[in-house]
Parts: structure tokens; C-alpha cells; sequence
């Protein structure tokens, strides 16, 4: 039976890149049906809703959805749809693996997962202003929430996928030096978790900053890195640089009953609406739905058709240094599909 899905092409240069990778999976044979929804600003002019209660109930029934970019301003506005999809559905495993595909960068062979907290953290919204002096916003104040379930959910998480995907080593990255409370309950349950896998997979902890320079210096020491939320959005976001940046960058949100598969990168207004747009990030991100949802050699096929597109090199978008535009890079995706 097919697999149906609901759809949110996003805002901006979503669509363009949503529309690409539609096209891919009809052509590989997916086994899917979708429910086409919107968010983010594009919705407000028909929904009155940056998440229309539509689309709630679309990802309610269906329980896995493939997202394209959404817009979040910054400073002001509303928070993040983003945020707000992973807390309604209690998405609270972020999964982003990062791996070479575009030859002659900084770094070669590089394949990494990061396992990111998605629920909790300073990212739960808990902040307010402070009067002083005829000040209303004189300071601003946020919290930090860590919970022993939380950080059990997702280092467990994290362990499971490492020993699924013969993965070697789980690293834990913290600051528990600082914040003795928040960080070093997550590291406390951490290295209780660890015991429990030592047979399978091996674990160390890392302090946050010192990871992010070894990441940089180094980055094949790694395998699979645990943190918590905003340092997991920091350090994901690093680890896509190593590979050429957010447009070669996928991500699964993972929770009991619900996914996500997601676009990593911006909206990209500037060139929406051009024809030119790179949909590589989103057509990996559907390849992890496409396993999520038991169709891997799929995902398999997929793949392997981008990457030799990638490395051939004749029929690039702009950013891979080409001259293709999305439909004629999509077109040779298509033409490789083994």
C-alpha cells in the first residue's frame, strides 16, 4: 500500500525545491501519496496562521510529514513554525547526518550524524523582559530546562541509532564544567546510559567549545555527537560547512509517533521564483523519509543518482559552482536513476 505524506512546500524558494523532489520520487517508484499543506508566512494571506490547524490535523493523521523551508524573523515577530511542529508533535530526536558528496572542498570523506535534543533546553520559550527603572526591557531573562526523562530519551536514542547503523563511537558534547546543574544532568545520564551499550558502541564526552574546534581541526575523530538543543543547532550547522554548507544538509525530526523529514536551509527569498535553487538538501532529507517509511532501496537509488550527478559535475546548480538551473539538475537526477 502507499504511503501518504503530508506535504508543507514552505515559504520562499520552498516550493521550487519541493516540486524537484516530487518529481525524483514519482520517478524512482516511491510508493507514496501526499496530502499537500501550507506554513510559515505563505499561509497567513489564505489561513490567518503561520500553522494552520489544517495542517496540524494533516500531520496528525498521516503522522509523517516532508517540509521545505519556512521563514522566522529575527528579534520579533512570531517564533519559529519550525519549533513550533517539533513541540506539537513532540519531535524530540533532530537527526542530521553530514557526508561528502561534492568533491574538492576542505575536507574529503567526511560522514558524521548529529543527534540533536529537540524539546527542551533554553528552546522551550521560558523567557521574559525585567523592568528597572521606568525600563520595561532594562534585561531579559531566559530558562534552561533539562529533564532526566528528556536527556534518557534522547542519549538512548542516539545509542540505538549508532549500534542500528554500525556506528563505532557516541560522543557526548556538554558544558557541565559551567553549568553544573542543566549540562551535568544530561552528562550524568549520559555516561549511566553508556554502561548499557559498552559491548557495541564506545562513548566519550567532550566539552562543547572544545568539540566545535575539533570538529574543525579534526573532524574525523568523530562518528555520532549527542548534545542538547541550542548546541546541537550551533554544532549541526558547523558540521554541514564541513560538507559545503545547509543545502547538502538533510534532517529527520523523530518522535513516538510522529516525523518530520525537513529542509535545513533558508527560504532563500532572493532568488525565489528564479528557477535556480539547489534541491539537494530536501531530496536528502526525503531519502530518510523514504527509509523511515520502510522503502530503502529506494532511498538507495536516490542517492546514488545525486551523487553521481554531484561528482560528474556537468549538470550543477549555481552554488555547486555549475551553471544548471533546478529543473535541468533535477532532469539529470531523474536521467540517473539506476
Amino acid at each position: 500500500m502507499n504511503k501518504t505524506v503530508t506535504v508543507i512546500p514552505g515559504d520562499g524558494i520552498g516550493p521550487e525545491v519541493t516540486g524537484a523532489v516530487l518529481r525524483v520520487l514519482d520517478a524512482v517508484g516511491a510508493r507514496l501519496e501526499y496530502d499537500h499543506q501550507v506554513a510559515g508566512t505563505s499561509a497567513v494571506p489564505s489561513h490567518g496562521s503561520v500553522l494552520p490547524q489544517e495542517t496540524v490535523d494533516s500531520i496528525n493523521a498521516h503522522r509523517v510529514a516532508l517540509k521545505g523551508p519556512l521563514t522566522t524573523p529575527s528579534g520579533s515577530g512570531f517564533r519559529s513554525v519550525n519549533v513550533a511542529i517539533r513541540k506539537e508533535f513532540a519531535l524530540y530526536a533532530n537527526v542530521r547526518p553530514v557526508r561528502t558528496i561534492l568533491p574538492g572542498g576542505r575536507y574529503e570523506d567526511i560522514d558524521l550524524v548529529l543527534i540533536r535534543e529537540n524539546t527542551e533546553g533554553l528552546y522551550v520559550g521560558v523567557e521574559h523582559f525585567i523592568g528597572m527603572e521606568n525600563d520595561p526591557k532594562a534585561a531579559a531573562e531566559s530558562v534552561m530546562i533539562t529533564t532526566r526523562y528528556g536527556s534518557e530519551r534522547i542519549v538512548r536514542f542516539a545509542f540505538d541509532y549508532a549500534a542500528a547503523n554500525g556506528r563505532e563511537k557516541v560522543t557526548l558534547a556538554h558544558k557541565a564544567n559551567i553549568l553544573k546543574h542543566t549540562q551535568g544532568l544530561f552528562l550524568d545520564v549520559g555516561r549511566r546510559i553508556a554502561e548499557g551499550y559498552a559491548d557495541r558502541v564506545g562513548f566519550e564526552d567532550r566539552i562543547i567549545d572544545a568539540t566545535a574546534m575539533y570538529l574543525v581541526l579534526d573532524p574525523y575523530r568523530f562518528d555520532v555527537l549527542v548534545m542538547e538543543n541550542m548546541f546541537g543547532d550551533i554544532l549541526s550547522d558547523l558540521m554541514a560547512g564541513l560538507v559545503g554548507g545547509l543545502g547538502f544538509a538533510p534532517a529527520a525530526n523523530i518522535g513516538e509517533d510522529h516525523a518530520v523529514f525537513e529542509a535545513v536551509h533558508g527560504s532563500a527569498p532572493d532568488i525565489a521564483g528564479q528557477g535556480v535553487a539547489n534541491p539537494t538538501g530536501l531530496l536528502l532529507s526525503a531519502c530518510l523519509l523514504l527509509e523511515h517509511v520502510g522503502q530503502p532501496e529506494e532511498a538507495a537509488r536516490v542517492r546514488s543518482a545525486l551523487y553521481s550527478v554531484i561528482r560528474d559535475g556537468v549538470s550543477r546548480t549555481r552554488d555547486m559552482g555549475g551553471s544548471a538551473g533546478t529543473a535541468e539538475f533535477t532532469d539529470a537526477v531523474i536521467g540517473a536513476l539506476a
